[in-house]
């Protein structure tokens, strides 16, 4: 069965939607997110010493970013129960794509720290209403694997973004690369306006106000499936953005890689969390999602023990890379199954402020985790490899203590 078959669209609004250019858009629009935080990783070390900061207070410019994502999804979600998904969706991009060149010209780190705050809350609006379109047009099984697909279009962001990042440094500044995103930005927008269609029609919307928002809030909290689902995303993401904003500094200025070799490593790692999600997505349906979590959980276990020995043992940037590398492979399995887990027991009618809450979740873990490597220290692996092995484990006990009921 193919994905576009996985199950028939449950909205006329949408059904003379060509699905296979729809599922592009979308998985485009689910960029924003790696676009926005791995174009300029790069960048970290060259920011730091021309807005003459520290590594900690420039990774709070990703920290914003997250925190804005956050925002951005708990407000744009529930909206877009409200009001459909087509015009939320086309305000948040607009934003972005603004909120992205008002970065490139950010004076100081404050400056550029309430940009990228602004830019998250825009771009949050995007990615959450990405995951309720979803919601809208197929149901069960099918969610694991469509997601699976975004991930493979969204996947070549992380791939390709640190590496056109390091390549945009080789002939402009770090502001160049905001001025990139905001072009990206433009070429987003003119494909929603072109490219999506309305998925909830207006007799299926949801009537409440704030009130109804807080209720659905509190229902999904005390939502045992979801909530197992969600913090289990939610934890295993914050690890991967311990690595996000630790390994700039430990990549080049521990190990000595330059721009350019690190764009391939980071790249190399995204790889593989983009393969073993088709994997994950191919086996959906014949193997339970919530086995193929426990298993991306173990992987994930073994990365983060390798990583920590070495680090702590000298075995050069080979066994770092290794280890990391185990690690984004297990994320791949595990990222995709949880937002399943989480959102496939849902109504339509509360999709949007589903999938808030489980961005919410991911986002903000996220955003907790991003400083803790340069606040420990980023003089060697030793904190980077802690920090995630932690979050992982935490990830897995989630998991084993409250997902288990599914």
């Amino acid at each position: 069965m193919s994905v576009a078959e996985a199950t028939p669209l449950t909205s006329p609004v949408v059904k003379g939607n060509r699905r296979g250019l729809l599922l592009i858009i979308l998985g485009a629009l689910s960029a924003i997110g790696p676009l926005s935080i791995d174009m300029y990783l790069p960048a970290l070390p060259a920011i730091t010493g021309e807005l003459v900061s520290t590594p900690a207070q420039v990774q709070l410019t990703l920290t914003a970013c997250l925190i804005g994502v956050s925002v951005g999804q708990v407000v744009a979600g529930p909206v877009s129960d409200v009001r459909g998904r087509r015009l939320p969706l086309i305000v948040g991009v607009a934003g972005y794509t603004l909120a992205s060149l008002l970065c490139a010209f950010a004076p100081s780190v404050p400056v550029l720290i309430v940009f990228r705050l602004l830019q998250g809350v825009l771009g949050g609006a995007a990615l959450v209403i990405v995951r309720a379109v979803v919601r809208d047009l197929y149901d069960g099984a099918a969610i694991a694997r469509i997601f699976a697909t975004l991930m493979l279009v969204s996947g070549l962001a992380p791939i390709l973004a640190p590496i056109a990042g390091a390549q945009l440094l080789g002939f402009t500044s770090w502001r160049g690369v905001f001025v990139a995103l905001s072009l990206a930005g433009i070429v987003l927008l003119a494909a929603v306006l072109g490219g999506v269609r309305e998925t909830l029609p207006a007799y299926e919307r949801e009537s409440g106000g704030l009130g109804h928002t807080v209720r659905v809030f509190w229902q999904l909290l005390r939502d045992r499936s979801f909530m197992g689902g969600a913090l289990t995303a939610g934890l295993a993401f914050a690890a991967m953005f311990g690595y996000i904003s630790g390994s700039p500094f430990v990549l080049q200025e521990v190990y000595h890689a330059t721009p350019q070799q690190y764009s391939l490593i980071f790249g190399l790692n995204a790889l593989g969390l983009t393969l073993m999600a088709q994997v994950g997505g191919r086996l959906s349906g014949r193997v339970p999602p919530a086995r193929l979590v426990a298993v991306g959980l173990c992987v994930g276990l073994a990365g983060a023990g390798l990583l920590l020995a070495a680090a702590m043992i000298g075995m050069g940037l080979a066994g770092i890379v290794v280890g990391l590398f185990v690690i984004m492979c297990g994320q791949g399995l595990v990222l995709p199954g949880t937002g399943a887990l989480a959102l496939a027991g849902q109504p339509q009618q509360i999709a949007g402020s589903a999938s808030a809450l489980l961005g919410v979740l991911q986002f903000a873990l996220g955003a907790l985790a991003a400083p803790l490597v340069g606040l420990v220290g980023s003089g060697s692996a030793v904190p980077m490899a802690s920090v995630m092995l932690g979050l992982i484990a935490c990830s897995a006990v989630s998991f084993l203590v409250i997902g288990r009921v599914r």
